[in-house]
């Protein structure tokens, strides 16, 4: 945890001031859960080599920028369906939770909606605060978890052998880049910030690299935090939301140092006031993704195939619903145009009494 938030802490904080763009990186969830089942029997030392491997591995795509150039053909509409699906759980978790912890949840949105409305700035945070108090007046706290630690660091030489390399190193990378750094892109251009794609894989890659022997894997691209850096409750001024994403690296790097402590922390809170909370907070980027999303009359069919796909969750070949839900996006487009332009009506025959017929007359 603590190489974890150290290089979050550095790539957010470094990547964000460089660009002046809401820049926010996560450690793989689905690679996380390949991981936990690709690992059975593995040495640390090996897992450690698959660490450095998947890294160089998106290091590469930094340099050479294939990547980037492989983002730039992704339409506006289709990137903002693409992170409204990633984000539609989280919305629609708010109401869901309320079927179990409506004492907890209602007052979260109700609070969430009067604050939009005289002091939208800190809507989030004073929904948050309203749904602390919930949830301490319901006894939903679990307080006997909590328990305050500090980590510390501890170096593991890697071990590169080729086959944990191909069967984990490698399915590692594909994840990564498929269901974290994919999204994550689409993030900051759905929400206007054209930031150069290759230098945030290269740095991304190379803390990765630094970082592997102690435990760090899987740094990306965020979606999820970074839909809240990006949108307006981050601030008023677009080009002041970096600052955001400056502090989610100075969070991450608390979160490491106290790893033990934020683990206990999050097991006694309540599940429903963090589902609460995440809801109302992407709220405003959920409504303002699938606006864009459904900007373009000639795009809408295949962003609503994006959104739709996304949204299901599905996972096929162990690469998560945002691969696939811009895939069939862009398959749709393509059969779509491909059909327009077969059934584009022919221009009408010239006729000789036309004015160029008979200018040389």
């Amino acid at each position: 945890m603590l190489a974890l938030g150290v290089g979050l802490a550095v790539t957010c904080v470094g990547l964000s001031l460089r660009h002046r763009a809401p820049v926010v990186t996560a450690w793989s969830t689905p690679g996380a859960a390949l991981l936990s089942t690709s690992l059975a029997g593995v040495p640390m030392g090996q897992a450690v080599g698959a660490f450095v491997f998947s890294a160089l591995l998106v290091l590469v795509t930094g340099v050479t920028g294939w990547f980037a150039r492989a983002m730039d053909r992704i339409p506006v509409p289709l990137a903002s369906a693409l992170l409204a699906g990633v984000l539609l759980r989280f919305g629609t978790g708010l109401f869901s939770t309320m079927h179990d912890s409506f004492a907890v949840a209602f007052p979260v949105f109700v609070l969430y909606l009067l604050a939009r409305r005289f002091a939208p700035r800190y809507a989030v945070l004073l929904a948050l605060a309203g749904g602390v108090l919930a949830s301490v007046l319901t006894g939903g706290w679990r307080l006997d978890r909590l328990r305050i630690s500090l980590a510390e660091p501890v170096f593991v030489a890697p071990d590169f052998d080729w086959k944990v390399l191909v069967s984990v190193g490698v399915p590692l990378f594909v994840v990564t880049m498929a269901s974290q750094n994919l999204p994550g892109v689409a993030v900051l251009r759905g929400s206007g910030y054209d930031v150069p794609v290759s230098p945030l894989m290269t740095w991304t890659g190379a803390v990765n690299v630094l970082l592997a022997p102690f435990g760090a894997f899987g740094l990306n691209l965020s979606s999820i935090t970074a839909a809240i850096c990006t949108g307006q409750e981050a601030h008023p001024d677009r080009n002041r939301r970096y600052v955001a994403a400056v502090w989610a690296g100075i969070f991450y790097l608390c979160v490491g140092v106290f790893g033990a402590t934020v683990a206990s922390l999050l097991t006694a809170m309540p599940h429903a006031l963090v589902l609460a909370t995440a809801g109302v907070g992407l709220l405003a980027t959920i409504e303002s993704s699938l606006t864009t999303a459904l900007s373009d009359k000639a795009a809408r069919e295949a962003a609503v195939v994006t959104f739709l796909a996304t949204a299901s969750g599905v996972t096929l070949l162990g690469i998560g619903s945002a691969f696939w839900g811009l895939l069939a996006g862009a398959l749709t487009s393509v059969i779509a145009n491909a059909g327009r332009r077969r059934t584009r009506p022919t221009p009408p025959a010239r006729r000789p009494d036309t004015v160029g017929d008979t200018a040389g007359v």
